[in-house]
């Protein structure tokens, strides 16, 4: 599954997968990331599964590249 998180009190999305998102939002809330500790508290804004992890892993780079981006605005925070 893969997933984008928003930050609530930051302009910061996350991307990630995970196949618990409970469990990884938690996690994130928690502290438990480095990466994503200074940018609690997150929110789950949207979520998608694919049927195979190279599927997944390829539409998260397409989603961090700039038109990647540009659809995620567009297409999947409406």
């Amino acid at each position: 599954m893969k997933d984008v998180l928003r930050s609530e009190t930051y302009n910061q999305y996350y991307f990630g997968s995970t196949s618990d998102l409970q469990k990884r939002l938690k996690a994130h809330n928690a502290g438990q990331s480095n990466h994503t500790r200074k940018y609690k508290p997150w929110v789950v804004v949207w979520y998608g599964t694919f049927e195979a992890k190279k599927l997944a892993q390829e539409f998260e780079l397409y989603l961090k590249s700039a038109s990647g981006k540009a659809f995620m605005r567009k297409r999947l925070l409406i």
